[in-house]
């Protein structure tokens, strides 16, 4: 067994490297998370009774919910439970955090996949374009439009959507994407084409300039130049060698902004009343949930984890110089 991880090769020794990384990160984080919980003014048992409840009550209230147990013991009960699959119980309504959360989680996972998909193909076709036609009229426009959407905040973005295609201009399409209890979003589509919509335009800016950059830093080598010289086509040239050599630094950008999605779906799902887990998140800290809000603190950094180390993979596996560094 020893020989076996002594004749790893290089790529994956990287990998190995930041998988354990990651579990320490998590380790770290899940800390953290529980220490901030513990700090919110208040707990779950008097968001459960009341301001107005009594002592005696509030007591026996935090012994039910075993609020009383040391920090370190509280901690270690639920980490342990984390490991083994059981992310504990919601101290509001007792129901498993893991099956509160499940339909949830779906319904954000189905606005960040949508809302990555369609904005990187879009964010690579626009910046290529840009690039190819760098310092023409489209372009300026587009630098501008790209410029304004990046200093807009996302709840600005939702608002003018709602007022264009909801209520005051058109009224085509629902302003809120209230999900009926025990299905998902999928069931109905229309729902989630604001919320979608919000998130695309939210973050393509940033891949859209950083591919624009990178592919205009690569037209302007001198192995383009001697491409054009021995008569290479353009659109070779652009498949051959733009796309290859600006892609790993686009892709850092767009797990970046992946990452971002999971974090930024938070406040787009609460402006548009959307059942995911913005929506549990503010609910579960309203409660004083701890369970609930420390599941979803530690559910986002995973995703923030295996996102990064994606982007990194990839980003090895498309630069040829990258590879040869690893072996």
């Amino acid at each position: 067994m020893r020989e076996r991880w002594l004749h790893l090769s290089p790529l994956a020794w990287f990998v190995v490297r930041r998988l354990l990384l990651g579990l320490v990160t998590l380790v770290v984080v899940s800390m953290v998370i529980f220490a901030a919980t513990e700090l919110l003014p208040g707990n779950a048992a008097q968001a459960i009774l009341g301001l107005t409840t009594t002592p005696a009550r509030l007591h026996a209230m935090e012994l039910q919910l075993h609020l009383n147990q040391p920090f370190y013991t509280q901690y270690w009960d639920w980490f342990s439970g984390v490991l083994s699959g059981h992310l504990g119980h919601s101290l509001v309504d007792g129901r498993p955090v893991s099956s509160l959360l499940s339909n949830r989680i779906v319904n954000s996972l189905t606005l960040v996949v949508l809302a990555g998909a369609i904005g990187t193909a879009i964010s690579i076709f626009v910046g290529l374009y840009s690039a190819l036609h760098r310092g023409r009229w489209l372009d300026e426009v587009l630098g501008v439009v790209t410029l304004t959407l990046a200093a807009l905040p996302e709840f600005v973005i939702a608002i003018g959507l709602v007022i264009l295609f909801a209520t005051v201009v058109f009224q085509v399409l629902p302003p809120v994407s209230i999900v009926p209890p025990g299905q998902t979003a999928l069931a109905s589509p229309r729902l989630l084409i604001l919320p979608v919509v919000t998130l695309i335009l939210a973050t393509i800016p940033y891949t859209i300039r950083m591919l624009r950059a990178s592919a205009i830093e690569v037209l302007e080598s001198d192995y383009v130049a001697m491409a054009r010289l021995k008569g290479v086509s353009s659109r070779r040239i652009v498949v051959r060698h733009v796309v290859p050599n600006a892609l790993p630094s686009t892709v850092q950008v767009i797990a970046l902004v992946l990452s971002w999605l999971a974090g930024g779906v938070v406040l787009v799902e609460y402006v548009f009343n959307y059942p995911g887990i913005g929506q549990a998140f503010v609910d579960a800290v309203s409660n004083r949930d701890a369970p609930v809000v420390q599941a979803l603190a530690l559910i986002l950094a995973g995703f923030y984890v295996v996102m990064n180390l994606c982007a990194d993979l990839a980003a090895v596996l498309l630069s040829a110089r990258t590879r040869t560094s690893l072996q």
